[in-house]
């Protein structure tokens, strides 16, 4: 008898470790969502689908990507937050989630989310249709100060990063962010597509996102906000050359769950993902749609986040767009 109540606490002890155990190799058991904040098309959207895919492989179960617009990227960066913290919602969070709480869009941040990996970037430019009466930035900057409000430009909602690219470089250059009306989108792609539609005058997306429409000969790239050309475009200048601007501007994009991810999952998932940022497929990828490639995982993503958020602040108070 004394033997069995010796036996009977180990007999349990183990069931229980063999439970947990079973329970950890067990991630994932179903499909997961991938949630994408912005429309289908752009450069997140492209972006998604590949690590999706890839996802699908090495986890054995279908990841399949939801497209969650409006708000100005509120919503789709919501669903992913308020999801329930066990890995069958993850998402892309791209650069507005440094910035829509300092535009007063939303109480998100970058500590609603569990940083995963990040992705691809690009750098900021200005876009105009092949046919277009501005041939290079210093027509366009010199229309604007004598034509203040007449002049209307795009490339994503209000308080998005290509809003901000407008409001930076026009202050750089000694314009309010009034003198040009902006037109929200749902992204870079549907900017893209009212620029070339005759909707707008010019986009303020990012040159890379325009590659496609420049090499079918609708877009023309003006010029580029970053410290020097793109190896991509390089007969674009930057606007340091040819306006004496410092600014500069850029976007990304990276895989993540809610905050409190459990810990098994993040360790099943962070090895693939430095798999899939080493992969051919997404250097293929990157290589084809002219982007840069951030192989950053982990809390090493989640501190550069902290710096990005706070930079991010500063910038937007001074361009007028923080509140």
């Amino acid at each position: 008898m004394k033997t069995k109540k010796t036996l009977a606490p180990l007999l349990i002890g183990t069931v229980s470790l063999l439970a947990s155990s079973i329970a950890l190799a067990a991630y994932p058991e179903k499909p997961i969502t991938l949630v994408v904040p912005w429309g289908a098309g752009g450069g997140t959207d492209t972006t998604a689908r590949i690590i999706a895919k890839a996802l699908s492989s090495e986890l054995d179960v279908p990841v399949n990507v939801v497209n969650r617009t409006g708000g100005q990227g509120v919503i789709g960066h919501s669903a992913i937050a308020k999801a329930k913290p066990d890995g069958y919602t993850l998402g892309l969070i791209t650069g507005e989630i440094t910035m829509m709480h300092w535009a007063g869009l939303t109480d998100l941040s970058y500590k609603d989310y569990t940083p995963l990996g990040k992705f691809t970037g690009v750098i900021g430019g200005v876009e105009v249709k092949t046919d277009s009466k501005f041939k290079d930035i210093s027509m366009l900057v010199d229309y604007i100060k004598k034509n203040p409000g007449k002049l209307t430009a795009s490339g994503g909602g209000y308080g998005s990063v290509w809003q901000l690219n407008l409001a930076g470089f026009l202050s750089s250059v000694g314009l309010s962010l009034d003198s040009v009306r902006w037109v929200p989108s749902e992204g870079s792609a549907s900017a893209l597509q009212e620029l070339v539609a005759g909707g707008v005058d010019f986009t303020t997306t990012s040159i890379n996102e325009s590659d496609a429409m420049i090499r079918a000969g609708e877009v023309r790239g003006l010029a580029v906000m970053a410290d020097g050309r793109s190896n991509w475009f390089p007969n674009v200048p930057t606007v340091k050359e040819t306006v004496s601007s410092s600014w500069q501007s850029g976007s990304w994009n990276g895989l993540a769950g809610p905050a409190g991810l459990p810990s098994d999952v993040v360790e099943k998932l962070l090895p693939i993902v430095e798999k899939i940022q080493n992969s051919s497929e997404i250097e293929k990828f990157v290589s084809q749609r002219r982007l840069t490639l951030f192989p950053v995982t982990g809390s090493v993503w989640h501190q550069e986040l902290e710096s990005l958020d706070a930079a991010m602040g500063k910038t937007m108070k001074t361009a007028g767009l923080a509140k």
